[in-house]
């Protein structure tokens, strides 16, 4: 169930991303940032009455371990969301993407050092190669030079980014199978409600303390914002059920398939061309998914 549940995530996600960064004509990167946990959080409260009152699903037993792990799950994933809109408000989309990606490869080794769950030998040739492909894929024509400038601010900002994402992924999936009794949903969904709570206070705060007008412009955009808080969710949902049914790196390199669909929608639906060169790079990400998830 995990692989059509982290397809459904990584689908939702593109959907959010590109939602949250049109918000960026009318929000700053922390607005655009708070926005994901601002209209998301209140949507995953609904959820767990539901869940857990109308249904009657009793709630999972919470030892005192799964606070710190959620807490610094979600600190970290609010840094890699603003880091990662950072790297975008740079003017270098492809150089933000190609780091940021190093996800894949950050991911098994916290799921390494954190969780104690490698991959095996040829899911990290696996990882490495579809690492290689999401590079070739974001910038085929810009791969030397992108290699050429790591120390740039938005190569810099796009390391952080997939870092902190790496890092969240595996505190969810540490967070939640920690969590005693329930099915895989009860504990993805209070893992990922208290996650919302504890990012929208970190971020309202930051917000208050720093720029409170900010605060009026996300209610006022909330015609836009509101579909980035049910997308966000969605995906967040999808991620964290996911991670808790099978190891992280194995779930996040999986979801690397969102640019093979990007790409492939280009080609079939929008008839644009593509180089055979991008051809390949498509051919290595899905080698190496398939290599991580086989074989990992």
């Amino acid at each position: 169930m995990w692989i059509p549940i982290t397809l459904a995530a990584a689908t939702f996600q593109v959907l959010r991303t590109s939602r949250q960064h049109r918000l960026r004509s009318v929000l700053s990167v922390n607005g655009a940032g708070f926005v994901r946990y601002a209209y998301g959080f209140p949507l995953a409260v609904i959820a767990m009455v539901m869940t857990f009152g109308i249904v009657g699903d009793g709630l999972p037993a919470i030892p005192w371990r799964f606070w710190p792990i959620i807490a610094g799950a979600g600190a970290v994933q609010i840094i890699g969301t603003l880091a990662l809109l950072r790297a975008f408000d740079l003017r270098d989309f492809a150089i933000g993407t190609v780091y940021a990606k190093t996800e894949v490869i950050q991911v098994a080794i916290v799921s390494t050092v954190a969780l104690g769950e490698p991959l095996r030998p040829l899911g990290w040739v696996a990882a490495f190669v579809c690492t290689a492909g999401v590079a070739l894929l974001a910038a085929p024509n810009r791969l030397r030079d992108i290699l050429g400038r790591a120390g740039d601010p938005a190569a810099l900002m796009g390391i952080v980014a997939g870092g902190s994402f790496a890092v969240a992924a595996v505190g969810i999936r540490g967070a939640s199978t920690s969590l005693e009794g329930g099915t895989t949903w009860d504990r993805a969904l209070l893992t990922l409600t208290v996650m919302l709570g504890i990012q929208t206070m970190l971020n309202g705060a930051w917000l208050v303390a720093s720029d409170r007008q900010e605060l009026v412009r996300v209610g006022a955009a909330w015609r836009a914002a509101l579909p980035v808080g049910i997308l966000s969710l969605c995906g967040s949902a999808g991620w964290a059920v996911a991670v808790t049914l099978e190891n992280a790196a194995k779930v996040r390199t999986l979801g690397q398939v969102e640019l093979v669909i990007a790409f492939a929608l280009s080609a079939w639906v929008l008839h644009e061309r593509h180089t055979r060169a991008e051809y390949a790079a498509s051919a290595l990400v899905m080698v190496g998914v398939i290599g991580v998830v086989v074989f990992g």
